[in-house]
């Protein structure tokens, strides 16, 4: 039975997994995409979401936290600048995922994996989502306003003059 076997081993050992998944973190962070196997890039996915959540929080011990997994100060001073910047009202869901075929050596399952705010080809189309909020008190009918009667504007009259 597998009661509690959520990781993805990869067929790698600890350390072995631990470095290559670092390593696609800092690629990701620096190239904002990148093409990976379908597997690696959903243990990708679980992997980085965590720490570009940390780094909307600019403290000291989130960058040792962040910095302790990825294990190279360009990408995490990178995360904390720029990307942090640019998803910092997204409330998850930073990373999105998308298959590509089969790899043309040994029929792998090939995907894209790439972050979400950096994708202009996706975010052009859709504009800034408004968000419209609407009372229930007022029912169903907007009501009728009252019938004004026409202001009707008189010169002025030149007496200053």
């Amino acid at each position: 039975m597998r009661h509690g076997k959520k990781i993805n081993h990869l067929g790698r050992k600890t350390a072995h997994r631990k470095s290559m998944l670092a390593n696609m973190a800092c690629s990701l962070i620096e190239h904002k995409r990148i093409n990976t196997t379908v597997a690696k890039a959903k243990a990708l996915k679980q992997f980085v979401e965590p720490m570009i959540t940390k780094s909307k929080e600019d403290t000291t011990q989130n960058r040792r936290l962040v910095f302790s997994r990825l294990r190279q100060k360009d990408a995490v001073a990178e995360l904390f600048r720029d990307v942090a910047a640019k998803i910092g009202d997204r409330p998850g869901g930073y990373t999105r995922i998308i298959k590509l075929g089969n790899r043309l050596g040994d029929n792998a399952d090939m995907a894209m994996i790439e972050l979400v705010d950096y994708n202009e080809i996706y975010n052009a189309d859709k504009a800034k989502k408004k968000t419209t909020r609407r009372s229930r008190r007022g029912g169903g009918k907007p009501e009728k306003p009252a019938t004004e009667t026409p202001v009707v504007e008189t010169p002025a009259s030149n007496e200053e003059e």
